[in-house]
């Protein structure tokens, strides 16, 4: 059962970890041991999860996250199961509390009169100097 928070913990039920065969190199062991982890957490129908922070973990997700809202974690850094499955389950709890700052709502602003006088004013610049560059020959 990974704690998240001292309020939040995602029970064991909730949680299916299936191991393979991991890819890339490893000799021998890579052919013959399944000790990639995936973990499996129905993100949409868990009860542990309010649906804002449920909305936010599929957001972050991306293309971990199944049609049917399943997020799929594979774990494959280390040589053993145990260690494979425990970091799956870190990334997850990483995400989770991730999902759980709320961001930031950002409010519209409008430069100041200042900036704005700024900006005309560097704009006359600009167009005094290329007024300047044209030859006056017609």
């Amino acid at each position: 059962m990974p704690h998240i928070t001292p309020t939040l913990s995602i029970p064991t039920d909730e949680l299916s970890c299936t191991f393979v065969r991991a890819s890339g190199p490893g000799g021998q062991n890579v052919n013959k041991v399944s000790t990639a982890a995936q973990l499996r957490f129905d993100v949409r129908n868990s009860p542990s999860l309010t649906e804002e922070v449920k909305t936010r973990i599929i957001k972050l997700a991306g293309n971990k996250i199944t049609q049917e809202g399943v997020l799929v974690i594979e774990a494959k850094r280390h040589r053993s199961q145990e260690q494979n499955r425990i970091d799956a389950e870190s990334r997850l709890v990483t995400l989770i509390l991730k999902a759980l700052v709320r961001p930031k709502k950002r409010w519209p602003t409008k430069p100041s009169a200042a900036s704005q006088a700024r900006r005309v004013e560097s704009k006359k610049r600009k167009g005094k100097a290329k007024r300047l560059r044209q030859s006056t020959d017609e």
